[in-house]
């Protein structure tokens, strides 16, 4: 079985591919697992054989070249990010949404070259971007979509081409709407929830950072651990369960930013929080003030998709796989 992980070289790409590489897949042997992204990503170790390549998503010929490789499964992870999609209007709607059309359809046309014998898996790694305000208290598997930034509707587009395609049976496909995935290691990117995990990760690193909201924001993540959890078990499971509706909230956690940072005051003490300061940012305000706070993920949960208890055990998971003994990212 051969897998292609397209964004190989981002943090879930690379969680992702070191999974698959140290434990495969329950759904069979992995034979070939290659790894694509605008730069080379690193291999990790393991009995799979793994292969890097290079290339740009927003190509048009790029997707032709993918879907020549016949992968068996394919995991969509590349995007350009919340924040840089919504300055750069262009960028995001080629890569994120065009991007994702033309990859459809050149695995659209591997199927109907083999007469249809041809049927990839394919998961998209999709949003809670896709919902937009107002909320109710928790956003049950019934809400409609309505996004309001351009990276949220550009996810939506594509969980609906994925619904589309699959119901011709023309890939096999499920969309996870991730969480904001926290905490994630390395340096802030330009994700307007960046910061989200900039408030624990820098101070457990020595270093200050900045919080552009107020502590009463209230948001739903989940770990780099269980974003890869999340992916292993949509490219395993029976898609025939899924019925008409390919699309699923995967599960999280829900609290506060005074939440999160108290959490971290019990885990790392105060002089840790002290690093944290505040610093008003009103495009950074807005964006997050349309994103959802809270979900009943009851079709996902009942589906075998889990995630953290407590906002207490992703810092700690973070802890355990990231953070730099010497103190550095």
């Amino acid at each position: 079985m051969k897998v292609l992980i397209i964004g190989g070289a981002g943090m879930i790409g690379q969680k992702l591919a070191a999974r698959l590489a140290g434990k495969g897949l329950p759904s069979g042997e992995i034979s070939a697992l290659v790894l694509h992204d605008i730069f080379k990503a690193k291999s990790p170790p393991g009995p799979v054989p793994v292969e890097a390549i290079t290339g740009d998503i927003g190509d048009p010929a790029e997707a032709d070249r993918l879907a020549a490789l016949l992968p068996d499964i394919v995991f969509h992870l590349a995007a350009i990010v919340s924040g840089e999609a919504e300055t750069d209007f262009d960028k995001g709607w080629n890569i994120n949404a065009r991007g994702s059309w033309r990859l459809l359809e050149a695995l659209r046309k591997r199927h109907e070259e083999s007469g249809g014998t041809y049927v990839p898996r394919f998961v998209f790694a999709s949003s809670i971007a896709v919902f937009g305000a107002p909320f109710p208290d928790r956003i049950g598997d019934e809400f409609l979509c309505a996004p309001q930034t351009s990276y949220g509707a550009q996810k939506a587009m594509t969980e609906l081409l994925v619904s589309d395609y699959s119901r011709k049976g023309m890939v096999d496909g499920i969309s996870i709407r991730l969480p904001t995935i926290c905490v994630r290691p390395g340096k802030p990117n330009l994700a307007a929830s960046s910061f989200f995990s900039g408030i624990i990760r820098e101070p457990l690193n020595g270093k200050e950072a900045i919080l552009p909201v107020s502590q009463d924001v209230r948001h739903w993540h989940a770990s780099p651990r269980s974003a890869a959890g999340f992916l292993t078990h949509a490219a395993a499971i029976d898609t025939a369960r899924l019925g008409a509706r390919r699309s699923l909230n995967m599960p999280g956690v829900s609290c506060t930013v005074a939440e999160q940072i108290e959490a971290l005051r019990e885990i790392a003490g105060n002089d840790v929080v002290k690093l944290i300061h505040s610093e008003p940012n009103e495009a950074i305000i807005s964006i997050v003030s349309n994103w959802p706070r809270n979900f009943d993920p009851v079709r996902a949960t009942e589906l075998g998709f889990a995630a953290e208890a407590s906002f207490h055990d992703i810092i700690k998971i973070y802890i355990e796989e990231d953070l730099s003994p010497a103190g550095g990212n």
